[in-house]
């Protein structure tokens, strides 16, 4: 056999022959449609970790109204994702997690789960071995101080007052992310009023202590730099002065309060329309006195229920909902396959979506930008106050790729226009607001998880960039040259981009070098060629890519620590397709991953979670993604060979 035959042989698994690929893009695109609603969109399931779940039977407890056929279900769901270290972690796979396994381990037992049974041990030792409860985060350590574990003394000293702060104030709502805002102003009011939780059954946890809560005195970790030890002799004075603040202006304050979470209760889908917001604001006003059949308490538990995923077997529920995301991705994904079929699924899809555009609507936006006109889309079905800036390109660049762009040209118009308007200082875009970079606030005491802004991203950055770039409009050339500066400064050392809303290093280049190619950024310029290069070199010997989520704790791990997935291996080749504008032997060996991994009915799976909803802290599995990803990358890897072809 000649050497040349033999290279043949071995190349040959790597080339997906005409007929496989046709057939895979078909199953897939039919998957995908099969998927679509009446309506015009895609919903996927979006699930996060079991904090969620588990606080969902806490605040059944806590409103001492459990639903017997519902709590089984969302226990059984609990004791299915416990981990083989005994606890509970923020992903699949991920390493034990006290503040998950905490609440988790107290919904079970509030569900009535012995405690000497074998998971529940296990549970519990693995608790105590990190500590016990007091070493759980600020989040949990407010459950459980609501049900009466510890002492209000072990959570940070949250004054209702801060609704009256002036602006220039170093702390203010405004100075913090929207997702921040929309959970805090109701925890002001659980906190001024000491909320406490009915428990009916009063079921406690002290066996999760290795000090007596009453005794322990260290439940906030010192140290830290100089801003941080300042936080919290503040907060030591500020607790020690509270009776003094006098009842008038208290009452003021969590009137103030109240008034801001009706203004943004968002009907059925919720304030803030995630469900942490959504619990805290339901228990205000259920703590201040509500009726159970007040419309804003019916509306509320509603929006809550609205979110929850049930089987025969099990429930889960969401953080929440995600239809235009998933709407938008999967029109881009449709667009590139292009069948009359999917071309008219998509064109449906977006005429749905037109109506969702926030143009008069008030918003929390505004304050930073009081006279721009808005534009933007959010990530729910509604969330009239926050339109996030990735859903807003995204749903933009699907409206403009279609052949029948010029029946969405007002709302693209309308989306670069906010765009453009809503970017950062620096030349970066956030998710939902403007210059929120104050970081000695993720120094204060109540933000241990530190999450509590929305600075800009590349990602986010790469979408305006995308859709920027591919409308072309005179007049967004300054906001895409400052936008650009920002992305090559913000490029790592090896050559890949930080992914903070979707895991990790591998979304994040994606994200930019699509947008570097629709920039018209050649694949010969040296940021380019240094994150090709990088992403070529994290492919695995499947052909296919995969990245941990351990990597927002590690960066040496960028770009692996996981076993190839098929939502991974979407974004390497579109990338590299983008980057390059052809196929090599890196593209064919991805190609055939993913064919080689594509389930019967035309699907693929795998059980990692995509991205994170805040780094280090909580996780989300987007389970769309391995619907419209992979079709996207099989349509733009045939339409590239395709192209070669005919040249």
């Amino acid at each position: 056999m000649s050497d040349i035959q033999a290279l043949k042989d071995r190349m040959t698994p790597y080339v997906a022959s005409e007929a496989l690929l046709e057939r895979g893009i078909a199953a897939a695109r039919d998957a995908l449609l099969a998927k679509q609603n009446r309506a015009g969109y895609w919903l996927y399931e979006l699930e996060a970790d079991c904090t969620i779940p588990a606080e969902f039977i806490l605040l059944m407890h806590f409103l001492g109204e459990i639903d017997a056929a519902l709590q089984p279900k969302l226990a059984t769901y609990l004791r299915e994702q416990q981990a083989e270290h005994g606890g509970w972690p923020l992903y699949h796979g991920g390493d034990f997690n006290i503040s998950c396994s905490v609440k988790a381990y107290y919904a079970l037992k509030l569900v009535g789960d012995d405690p000497q049974a074998p998971h529940m041990i296990a549970a519990r030792t693995a608790i105590l071995k990190q500590g016990g409860a007091a070493r759980a985060n600020v989040f949990t350590r407010l459950t459980l101080a609501m049900f009466g574990q510890i002492p209000w003394r072990g959570v940070p000293y949250i004054p209702a007052e801060i609704m009256l702060f002036p602006k220039w104030f170093p702390f203010h709502l405004d100075k913090v992310a929207y997702w921040s805002r929309t959970v805090m102003v109701p925890l002001f009011i659980l906190c001024a009023r000491r909320a406490t939780a009915k428990n009916p059954q009063h079921v406690h946890i002290p066996e999760l202590f290795t000090t007596p809560p009453e005794l322990e005195q260290h439940y906030f970790l010192q140290g830290g730099g100089f801003i941080r030890r300042l936080f919290l002799l503040l907060d030591k004075v500020g607790r020690r002065a509270d009776a003094l603040i006098p009842r008038r202006l208290r009452a003021l304050a969590i009137r103030r309060a109240l008034e801001w979470c009706h203004a943004r209760a968002n009907g059925e889908d919720g304030l803030g329309a995630i469900f942490p917001a959504m619990v805290n604001y339901l228990e205000a006003m259920v703590i201040l006195g509500y009726a159970a059949d007040d419309p804003r308490v019916v509306l509320a538990k509603k929006a809550l229920r609205k979110l929850l995923v049930t089987t025969e077997r099990t429930a889960y529920c969401q953080p929440c909902v995600s239809p235009v995301w998933d709407t938008a991705l999967s029109c881009l994904s449709l667009d590139a396959e292009g069948s009359s079929a999917a071309r008219s699924a998509a064109n449906a899809a977006l005429k749905w979506l037109v109506p969702l555009q926030l143009l008069d609507h008030p918003g929390d936006w505004r304050l930073r930008r009081p006279g721009l006109r808005g534009g933007g889309w959010a990530f729910q079905f509604a969330n009239g106050y926050y339109p996030d800036l990735d859903d807003t390109a995204v749903v933009a660049w699907a409206m403009h790729a279609v052949p029948e762009r010029e029946c969405y040209a007002s709302a693209v118009t309308r989306a670069l226009d906010w765009l453009v308007g809503m970017q950062s200082k620096n030349g970066g875009f956030a998710a939902f607001d403007i210059d929120n970079t104050y970081d000695y606030l993720n120094e204060i005491p109540f933000a241990d998880h530190g999450a509590l802004l929305d600075p800009p991203t590349a990602d986010v950055t790469g979408r305006v960039v995308t859709v920027l770039a591919r409308v072309g409009r005179p007049q967004d050339q300054p906001a895409l040259e400052r936008a650009i500066a920002y992305l090559r400064a913000t490029q790592e050392t090896n050559g890949a981009w930080f992914g903070r809303w979707g895991t990790n290093y591998i979304y994040g280049t994606w994200s930019v070098l699509t947008a570097f190619a629709a920039a018209g950024i050649s694949a010969d310029d040296p940021a380019v060629r240094c994150a090709s290069g990088w992403l070529a070199a994290c492919q695995h010997p499947d052909g296919g890519w995969g990245e941990s989520n351990d990597t927002y704790q590690d960066r040496q791990l960028a770009g692996r620590g996981l076993e190839s997935t098929p939502y991974q291996t979407a974004w390497a080749l579109l990338a590299l397709m983008a980057a390059h504008g052809r196929v090599g032997s890196v593209e064919r060996r991805g190609i055939h991953y993913l064919l080689s991994t594509q389930q019967s009915g035309g699907q693929w799976g795998h059980p990692s979670f995509t991205s994170p909803g805040f780094p280090r802290v909580f996780y989300l599995k987007y389970h769309g993604y391995c619907a419209y990803f992979p079709l996207w990358a099989l349509s733009q890897y045939r339409r590239l060979t395709q192209d070669r072809l005919d040249a």
